[in-house]
């Protein structure tokens, strides 16, 4: 019977697999309502590892936001590993939320959150396990809507097939206006069955249905058009912006988790969109304009997190969180509050121009020193300029050394390989700038107990930024260069010993690469490295590159094209790119303008201090920059440490 939980089977199963309690819900913060209380009923998915996903703060607050509508249901489900997997697929158990361990196939809507383009063959694996047709073709209005969001759905079409629907930009309203339209259809008699729901949700103009277009190629394998198939379809699909973050303060009770996760802390968002214009940040770009929480907001939503989660440390999250215009005041209102508790701050990524002595000070206030995160993203001056990341050397040894003085022994400084115009010279800056780190850190401590650990990922090429047209570097440059740098950062052991050196081989970016750009041809390579055994390529230990390699040569000469054709071929101003009918809001001409100051090394102001620069979102969008100060302070709050409650905000 639909809705009924399926936990009977899966019970017996558990004893015979790695980590079973991450199957077994009822976490705090867990919402479990009656199948019959709901109109519309939804289950949500980050499609990795429960240790993963769980935190995964865009699921967790879409999650809330549904579960707080008294007609609504909503539970969530994780990628299985391949060993509850094989025994699910023997016993026929199938995809199962870990709330009410019903069957993923019984729901409405089921929603998948993509961070990164990795999680596509996860995402075939619980379809096939939910007995959900792999192709949305051949569904009926039996089986549940599947919609893909998260900044991966910026370009959905390698996973066009699939889908039945993308949803692009921020989800807190655009969740609820589907749960709208679905229920007002049930409520009709789901007249037009799943072809009816699908035209509602793209005259919205905001779902992106890919079954309502048509792409057309050219004889060179280059797109030529992608076009509407159907009155009423828009041409162009736009993103969602939830523009006052005050009104939507979630998580307000966030998932304790019952197993080890990557993230165990209380994570609260200061503000969304980033300005800065780095080239290659995806992010950055697809989330404009910036929008701050206030101080007052930011403070009571700490305050009710952790009273409810009693989590001991608090994310203060954003893609540059230094970045917010009152920084100062929330960290040091939030130091006095839970001074002389366990309770600790962290920025999980600070910028280098951003951070400074008293920010270091109140982040270290209760003598608990979180992890501090530096991201110069090139090694040289030169590189920096390319990618519009305006971090001097002189501003990293000051901010790094400041850290060290104020206690800190080890700091993580990332980088990136593979970079466009990128030579062999500017990654091996990476290690003189690493060699003159501890160099100024044991000068500046009098101590050579410092640390710093050199964090290299692959640069991969994302759809609405500048660095779209670039091509990619092949694996095995990468590789040497990486070799050449490890050499490099060991020549002076007395340096070398305190710098620790962590990266990513070029394997796995070029294929990141290729379903990052990918079009509706890739979607049969996923359907093939899947059938193949691929799972979980996000995880060094089940990714394999030669299994992608193989599916790629198999599949995508029968289209005219290959593996290289996606990656390591640069694009021209003029070729139709697979999402251009998606609106990020950037202006494509503007992006192309960034891309070529990027090979002429000319660096882009921030647009939140200086005259607009036309990139288009704020008109295109009717939205603008929001940010303080706002003037306000904390909450008239009493330091947790007297025992007194902190009152609500007056």
């Amino acid at each position: 019977m639909r809705g009924d939980s399926v936990f009977p089977q899966l019970e017996q199963l558990l004893p015979l697999v790695s980590k079973p309690i991450q199957y077994i819900g009822g976490e705090l913060g867990a919402v479990v309502k009656p199948w019959e209380s709901a109109t519309v009923r939804w289950v949500l998915s980050y499609p990795d590892a429960y240790e993963v996903g769980l935190p995964n703060q865009g699921v967790q607050i879409l999650y809330e936001v549904l579960n707080e509508r008294e007609d609504v249901l909503a539970e969530r489900t994780y990628a299985v590993w391949p060993d509850l997997e094989a025994l699910m697929r023997e016993r026929g158990v199938p995809q199962f939320t870990v709330d009410s361990h019903r069957a993923v196939g019984d729901f409405d809507l089921f929603g998948l959150s993509f961070s990164t383009e990795l999680g596509y063959t996860n995402m075939l694996t619980e379809l096939s396990l939910a007995q959900i047709p792999l192709l949305a073709a051949d569904r009926d209005e039996s089986h549940p809507i599947v919609l893909a969001g998260g900044h991966a759905a910026f370009n959905p079409e390698p996973i066009a097939d699939f889908i039945d629907a993308a949803v692009l930009g921020d989800g807190e309203e655009s969740v609820l206006e589907i749960t709208d339209i679905v229920a007002a259809w049930k409520r009709e008699g789901s007249p037009g069955g799943r072809d009816e729901i699908l035209l509602r949700l793209a005259k919205t103009e905001s779902v992106y249905v890919p079954r309502f277009y048509d792409v057309d190629y050219l004889p060179d394998g280059r797109i030529q058009r992608v076009v509407p198939n159907r009155p009423g379809v828009p041409f162009r699909v736009h993103k969602r912006t939830t523009m006052d973050l005050d009104a939507w303060p979630y998580p307000k009770k966030p998932l304790v988790p019952l197993a080890e996760t990557v993230h165990e802390r209380f994570a609260v968002e200061i503000f969304r969109g980033c300005t800065r214009g780095c080239r290659f940040c995806q992010a950055g770009m697809i989330t404009r304009p910036v929008r701050e929480r206030s101080i007052t907001t930011v403070a009571q939503m700490v305050h009710d997190g952790l009273e409810f989660s009693g989590f001991t440390e608090v994310g203060l999250l954003s893609l540059s969180s230094a970045d917010h215009s009152e920084i100062g005041d929330i960290c040091s209102g939030l130091a006095d509050q839970y001074q002389g508790t366990n309770v600790s701050l962290s920025l999980p990524s600070t910028r280098v121009d951003a951070f400074n002595i008293d920010l270091a000070q109140e982040l270290s206030r209760n003598g608990r020193r979180t992890g501090l995160t530096f991201a110069p993203e090139g090694g040289s001056e030169r590189i920096r300029k390319v990618i519009n990341k305006m971090v001097s050397e002189e501003d990293l040894i000051r901010t790094v050394t400041t850290a060290y003085s104020n206690g800190w022994r080890q700091v993580k400084l990332y980088f990136m390989c593979g970079l466009p115009t990128e030579t062999d010279e500017d990654v091996l800056q990476i290690a003189r700038l690493a060699h003159n780190v501890i160099k100024s850190g044991r000068q500046a401590t009098g101590s050579k107990d410092i640390r710093c650990t050199v964090s290299i990922g692959g640069f991969v090429p994302k759809p609405h930024t500048p660095f779209q047209w670039a091509p990619m570097e092949r694996p095995e440059v990468i590789d040497a260069r990486l070799r050449a740098l490890k050499n490099e950062i060991n020549s002076d052991r007395s340096l070398g010993r305190a710098i620790g050196f962590r990266y990513h081989d070029g394997e796995p970016s070029l294929i990141e690469g290729l379903l990052a750009r990918g079009d509706r041809r890739v979607g049969a390579v996923i359907r093939k490295v899947w059938e193949d055994g691929q799972r979980f390529d996000g995880w060094s230990e089940h990714f394999s590159y030669r299994r992608w390699v193989d599916a790629a040569e198999a599949v995508l000469p029968g289209f005219g094209v290959d593996l290289d054709w996606f990656t390591v071929r640069e694009r021209e101003q003029s070729e139709v790119l697979p999402w251009d009918h998606l609106d990020s809001g950037l202006d494509k001409d503007w992006l192309w303008q960034d891309w070529q100051d990027a090979l002429t090394e000319y660096e882009q102001d921030d647009c939140r201090w200086t005259p607009c620069f036309d990139c288009g979102v704020c008109p295109s969008m009717d939205t603008s920059i929001q940010i303080g100060p706002t003037g306000q302070k904390l909450l008239p709050i009493t330091p947790v440490n007297t025992g007194l409650r902190v009152p609500a905000e007056a």
